[in-house]
């Protein structure tokens, strides 16, 4: 059932038909996500090869870079939370952190050791904890209740089609000018460019209430029977997202960079020129369920297809662990896809669901702050396996761990479906 687009805010409009008919605003964003991963995933697939056989790097450094990277911006993804509520015009935190990330990603192919490579994802990645929490509170003030899931599969599934043309770039580089890797990286300049200017196209328009008077906000303080919350920081944070938030993070420890996937295939013998074509091809598989989840977590539930989706990651890392037949493990790879369409842009749903419209930024801040915590433990744990005991071991725990998080989410996460405006 198609639903259109809620009373929208001053000045903006809905653009296309039927199922797509979305504000202008989400398209725009969308086309940011697209060009954005168009070029990050020009590198990303690549990476792993690039450290190995250019830097002489191994497995234990790929996992320092990759666990870092992600996590070092932790507090920077809490503080623009926090930012994007008290200013409620999350549009200038957006900018900075796109162009940090733009600015950064072509400077890789200067790099001429590991310690070089890292400090550049540092800075990548610190632009990516600057405007994901101020950029999935923008999305959902564009998005009713019942249409969140529509409007965070959407935007996810631009975000991974952008990853299905970065990589079929990079083969049809490389496929002309092999081991090329520096120039490459280089021309990820152009995306970032196009991605600037759709921003400066963007309305800057507040997600939350300009500033209340004192006597407003004592008017809207907790009753004596009102249910109790969590207080982190200066935010208070519902008992249902503080539990949401602490299952996400058991995930997330054994969620590890999926440059290790990548890895693991360049070791089975499948050669460089075509890991950026697998990449791709994983990526239409995620743009297609993330659609198709968001939607299915509007009609059944969050917790539902969240469940479903570690579900599908816990028999991928498994299938890894198990299975060394190229082919095999290519299938498996392709399977993955359907993790990320059940749970990603669903995750975000599920937080706005729980979180406050005056403390959404402050909510997404946190479930970064979570992912990234989750990624770096993760990833040094295990480059640590791999390294130690063995890359089936590594992804065996993965996959327990996944198993354990299904668990919990099913006995202790609540399912009452309480969805705010």
């Amino acid at each position: 059932m198609d639903v259109p687009p809620k009373d929208l805010p001053e000045g903006v409009t809905a653009l296309g038909a039927g199922r797509w008919a979305l504000p202008r605003p989400v398209w725009l964003l969308g086309w940011v996500s697209f060009f954005t991963d168009t070029a990050t995933e020009m590198v990303y697939p690549l990476l792993p090869l690039f450290l190995t056989r250019t830097l002489g790097a191994g497995a234990m450094s790929l996992g320092i870079i990759e666990g870092v990277a992600e996590a070092a911006n932790s507090v920077l993804k809490i503080l623009s939370g926090r930012l994007t509520d008290k200013w409620g015009t999350p549009k200038p935190i957006v900018l900075v952190g796109y162009v940090l990330s733009s600015a950064m990603r072509p400077l890789i192919g200067l790099a001429s050791s590991w310690t070089h490579v890292l400090t550049l994802r540092f800075a990548d990645r610190l632009g990516k904890g600057i405007r994901g929490a101020p950029r999935d509170a923008m999305l959902a003030t564009f998005a009713s209740p019942e249409q969140r899931g529509r409007i965070y599969g959407f935007h996810r599934a631009m975000d991974h089609a952008g990853a299905v043309l970065g990589p079929l770039l990079a083969t049809a580089f490389l496929y002309f000018y092999p081991e090329n890797y520096r120039t490459l990286f280089a021309l990820t300049i152009i995306p970032g460019i196009i991605v600037v200017i759709l921003l400066l196209r963007l309305p800057n328009v507040r997600t939350t209430a300009p500033p209340q008077s004192v006597s407003a906000r004592n008017s809207q303080l907790p009753t004596p029977n009102a249910p109790p919350s969590l207080k982190l920081r200066g935010a208070r944070l519902s008992p249902e997202l503080v539990k949401a938030l602490a299952i996400i993070l058991i995930f997330s420890l054994g969620n590890a960079s999926d440059a290790f996937l990548l890895l693991r295939l360049t070791d089975l013998g499948i050669a460089a020129v075509w890991v950026p074509l697998l990449w791709s091809a994983l990526h239409v598989v995620k743009v297609g369920s993330s659609v198709i989840g968001g939607e299915l977590s509007d009609r059944f539930g969050r917790r539902a297809m969240i469940g479903l989706g570690w579900i599908v990651y816990a028999l991928v890392y498994a299938g890894f662990g198990f299975f060394d037949t190229p082919a095999l493990v290519i299938a498996v790879f392709l399977s993955y896809g359907l993790y990320f369409g059940f749970t990603e842009g669903v995750e975000k749903a599920w937080i706005a669901d729980l979180a406050d419209a005056s403390e959404r930024g402050t909510a997404f801040g946190y479930y970064n702050a979570v992912l990234g915590v989750g990624s770096l433990i993760a990833s040094l744990l295990f480059g640590f396996i791999w390294t130690r005991v063995s890359p089936h071991a590594a992804f065996l725990t993965g996959s327990a761990l996944a198993l354990v998080a299904s668990a919990l989410l099913y006995t202790v996460a609540s399912d009452d479906r309480r969805i705010r405006p």
